[in-house]
């Protein structure tokens, strides 16, 4: 029988603190590996545990990392890291290598829109099929079809359940617009706006050149309401910047924006700080400690234990498709400052078995890493109890 002593969990250096998380929310430890660079600057990688018939997962996300002397690592970096690691696993006979990608290599350059331009995100993945990748888990990937790119099974996940969360227990949901800063996500924002059932408004803008907007026309009301603002990602802010601003000139009283990937690249932070905006959340697909201290319009939401879920679920060839509109149960946030999670939703112990009514309350009480064998097989195998967002209670 499978258990989740089959897992065995490893991380590049773009996102340890979350790879950490995702450990934590499972109750197994992360693999001990270690990447390095020799004197030609070849990025040298060590696996020290064995894999051998292991179900293998890699967690790897692209964001621009800092080395020990605060310089600049590009993304790049991260994504030979994550391919040489998968292929070392896979030559050393691993079962299974799932490569976790939180935020996806190149996920913008998704088609050809100009003569003679690279489609680089099937190019990645290409490279990560030759790695020797087996399947591959991804959130709010910027275009659908890069799913298509692939042959192996894409498990794209998705950060709405828990936007969700946050404003049904931060805003005033009857005073919320919904609002999308173009038209391209207006999909997305629609489905957010439907399932809080609040009113939808759209900007359409027109940009000189990539990265920067040079006009936005409100479409809709967001007089005297809490106008949020959702996209996929932040990169350098200009979008979101000109539309709390239009936003503020339109009448709204309040403006915030949540957005998946907080890229944040320069100047997005300064933008922030003087911009309109209240508050901009974002995920922790890639790491914000560091932008959390330099900017204090800064939120975080924590998805590990979405993720977590998914690899729980992929491990025992479960359905993932719940995790698209329920998060797998309440945890501590870091927007809650340290409040008590909701009381209708206590928070589960990160490594404490999931409830079954065949184990006793004692057993319910311990920790996987101290059941005895066969308590710990049957603990691991049983799903863990799913929270229903759109309604607020326990499913």
């Amino acid at each position: 029988m499978s258990t989740l002593a089959d897992i065995k969990i490893f991380c590049g250096s773009s996102h340890p603190e979350l790879a950490n998380l995702i450990c934590k929310r499972l109750g197994v430890p992360l693999g001990r590996s270690s990447v390095t660079k020799n004197d030609a600057g070849e990025l040298m990688v060590r696996m020290y545990e064995s894999v051998r018939e292991h179900d293998v997962y890699i967690i790897n996300t692209s964001c621009v990392t800092y080395d020990q002397d605060g310089r600049p690592v590009s993304p790049n970096t991260s994504l030979m890291e994550l391919l040489i690691m998968i292929n070392a696993c896979k030559t050393a006979s691993a079962r299974r290598v799932t490569a976790v990608i939180p935020h996806f290599f190149y996920a913008r350059q998704d088609k050809k829109d100009k003569s003679r331009a690279p489609i680089s995100a099937r190019l990645i993945a290409n490279m990560l099929e030759t790695a020797g990748c087996d399947h591959v888990i991804t959130m709010d990937l910027h275009a659908s079809q890069i799913q298509g790119f692939f042959n192996v099974p894409v498990d794209n996940l998705y950060s709405e359940p828990a936007a969700l969360q946050y404003m049904r227990e931060m805003l005033d949901i009857n005073r919320v617009v919904i609002v999308s800063p173009d038209a391209g996500g207006a999909k997305r924002a629609t489905s957010i706006a439907d399932q809080l059932g609040v009113d939808f408004a759209l900007f359409h803008k027109e940009r000189k050149k990539a990265n920067e907007v040079s006009r936005m026309v409100l479409v809709g009301d967001a007089k005297d309401k809490i106008a949020v603002l959702i996209d996929d990602m932040a990169d350098t802010c200009g979008t979101l910047d000109l539309a709390a601003e239009r936003l503020k000139e339109s009448g709204a009283d309040r403006v915030f924006a949540l957005v998946t990937h907080g890229i944040l690249s320069k100047p997005a932070l300064e933008r922030i700080s003087k911009s309109s905006l209240e508050m901009l959340v974002v995920t922790n697909t890639l790491p914000q400690a560091a932008n959390k201290e330099k900017c204090a319009k800064i939120e975080e939401i924590d998805v590990s234990h979405i993720l977590a879920e998914t690899i729980r679920r992929s491990h025992y060839g479960e359905s993932v498709s719940v995790l698209f509109s329920q998060v797998p149960y309440d945890t501590v946030q870091p927007y809650r400052r340290g409040a008590d999670t909701p009381t209708h939703s206590p928070p589960r112990s990160a490594t404490s078995s999931p409830s079954h009514p065949s184990l006793s309350g004692a057993v319910l009480d311990k920790r996987l890493g101290v059941l005895s064998g066969s308590e710990k097989d049957h603990a691991a195998t049983v799903p863990s109890p799913l929270r229903q967002v759109s309604s607020g209670q326990d499913a």
